[in-house]
């Protein structure tokens, strides 16, 4: 099979290349302007497949059409918001030669109007499939799967990516063009407008038992979601899609830029793409991770419901999510699966059982997320995941009444005056080995305070979840220090991850944060737990284990 990928070397174009490097059956033409970077791509190109260069200008697409009679063209260039008048051009020349067509069009104007050409495309038995990327395909595949539960009404979405993915000039430039710009969507079950940029709100994505990413400025961008999904769930009132880029300090210095053009009336930015595009590609720093998440609220059995789907990407994996859903179509058309005829987006190209085979030997996880509020506390937070602890886990943490549970532990105090310090003012055992020790849980306000008494030393904390910047966190508070947790589930173990701290509800500096490795798990039928506390600068506070058993009558 023969493709044509205008924008072949670009961001997009090329992740697309290498994910289909496996497969020796096809021809790839890499098109662009530039031959020389069309050519330097093919020469550091490494896989099965087959490329070749070729300069390439879309006002003489029609020529190249003719004379490479490619079985599928692919553009992944762009900006498709400055396509001027003529902008479907590509489109109405495969479709007069007869070839099938998919983009990764980004701008909801473009995608939306794409079926127009639906007659003409079922007439020339092609397919014209528009905006094949995460948004909207992905988006619509979860929001399909949720429907078969609920009845939606409003959505809110977003994606975060990591920091080292780095931005296209082409994405830059349709980020500038409507920055501050009015952007079409619903809102209260009519045709509104928001004004790109300049809303925003946060979010913690948190796949159930990884470690979420940390709570992240989403502000509204122009994407397809916002046209080609609601006629897809006639009850939908409201929905808002956002980006989430990262350091948090640019992405605000462009909302404040969004909100001077839309009050002041100031030409477009698209002007200074080239200089947003250069600082944001060299301000890297944070997590290499990335994330997207989808909201949604409505009706199920008569009840409100709300229920959110949530994916990880770590590492470089996250980049490729956006070039897989061509990827995923292409596979399917050489295994003789072909869309139907005719032009429109692609927001029903695939089904979300389709991304999850792409995800597998990735390092990208997925998950659904319910609102549940009566529920223990540790179920609420790991949410599906919690089914899949050892039993003494689901035991020790699946109830909201009173309970206790005894055993033995090992403790170490760390040595020098501020650990003791430390130690004294929290209550901490001192050190030794085989002490009694009994755990206390008791309900308190939809919290539950952990008394932990060590031969008759006792201290306590208070655990709730966490909400605003600790949401899908567990909170732990000691007197006036509060922590907060991300549970990771590895294994049979359940981990407790430090994120974020402060002190009388101030948030204290990232850099001091205690750490330390600490965990429970199941060992002969058996509660088991390690604690370890440590403290930047000043080093181990303390650490304890030991095995806990329930002391309830059963």
């Amino acid at each position: 099979m023969k493709i044509l990928i205008i924008g072949g070397y670009g961001v997009f174009g090329g992740r697309l290349a290498e994910l289909l490097s496996d497969i020796p059956e096809i021809d790839l033409l890499i098109c662009g302007r530039d031959l020389n970077r069309a050519e330097a791509f093919c020469a550091r190109y490494k896989g099965e497949a087959r490329v070749r260069p070729l300069a390439l200008d879309r006002g003489d697409i029609v020529a190249v059409l003719h004379a490479q009679q490619p079985a599928l063209v692919v553009d992944a260039s762009g900006p498709f918001q400055d396509y001027g008048a003529d902008c479907y051009r590509v489109i109405s020349a495969c479709i007069d030669a007869g070839i099938n067509y998919l983009d990764f069009a980004d701008a909801a104007d473009f995608v939306f109007g794409v079926s127009q050409f639906d007659s003409k495309a079922k007439a020339a038995g092609v397919f014209i499939l528009s905006g094949v990327s995460s948004f909207p395909v992905l988006t619509a595949a979860v929001l399909r799967e949720m429907a078969k539960t609920m009845s939606i009404t409003s959505v809110e979405g977003g994606i975060a990516p990591s920091p080292y993915a780095g931005i296209g000039l082409n994405v830059m430039r349709a980020v500038a063009g409507y920055a501050g710009a009015p952007v079409k969507l619903q809102r209260y079950g009519q045709e509104s407008q928001g004004i790109g940029l300049a809303e925003s709100m946060r979010y913690t994505i948190a796949v159930p038992g990884h470690l979420p990413l940390r709570n992240t400025h989403f502000s509204l961008v122009d994407v397809p979601d916002l046209r080609v999904i609601p006629p897809e769930h006639p009850a939908m009132t409201d929905i808002w899609m956002g980006a989430g880029p990262v350091p948090e300090i640019l992405h605000r210095a462009l909302n404040l830029l969004a909100k001077a053009r839309a009050r002041l009336g100031l030409p477009s930015l698209a002007p200074f793409s080239r200089l947003f595009y250069a600082v944001l590609n060299r301000m890297r720093f944070g997590e290499h991770r990335g994330g997207m998440f989808v909201r949604a609220r409505g009706c199920a059995g008569g009840s409100a419901i709300e229920r959110s789907w949530h994916l990880l990407a770590e590492g470089d994996d996250g980049p490729y999510i956006p070039s897989m859903a061509i990827e995923a179509v292409i596979r399917k058309l050489l295994a003789g699966e072909f869309p139907s005829a005719g032009a429109r987006s692609g927001v029903r190209a695939l089904e979300l059982a389709d991304y999850d085979a792409l995800f597998q030997g990735r390092k990208i996880f997925t998950g659904f997320r319910d609102d549940e509020a009566n529920v223990a506390l540790y179920r609420r937070i790991l949410g599906s995941t919690f089914g899949a602890l050892p039993p003494r886990l689901q035991g020790l943490h699946g109830s909201r009444t009173a309970r206790h549970w005894c055993g033995f532990a090992e403790v170490r105090r760390g040595r020098g005056l501020v650990a003791a310090l430390v130690s004294a003012l929290v209550g901490f055992p001192k050190t030794a080995s085989g002490v009694p020790i009994t755990v206390t849980f008791s309900p308190e306000e939809g919290a539950e305070r952990w008394t932990r008494s060590f031969s008759g030393k006792s201290f306590s904390s208070v655990q709730s979840p966490g909400a605003g910047k600790d949401e899908h966190l567990l909170v732990e508070r000691f007197g006036i220090a509060s922590f907060a947790l991300a549970l990771v589930v590895e294994g049979d173990s359940l981990f407790f991850v430090p994120r974020r701290w402060s002190i009388l509800g101030c948030p204290m500096p990232r850099f001091l944060l205690p750490s330390g490795r600490s965990l429970e798990s199941e060992k002969d039928g058996q509660f088991c737990f390690e604690v370890e506390i440590k403290m930047p600068l000043i080093g181990p506070i303390i650490a304890y284990e030991g095995r806990l058993n329930s002391s309830d009558p059963t």
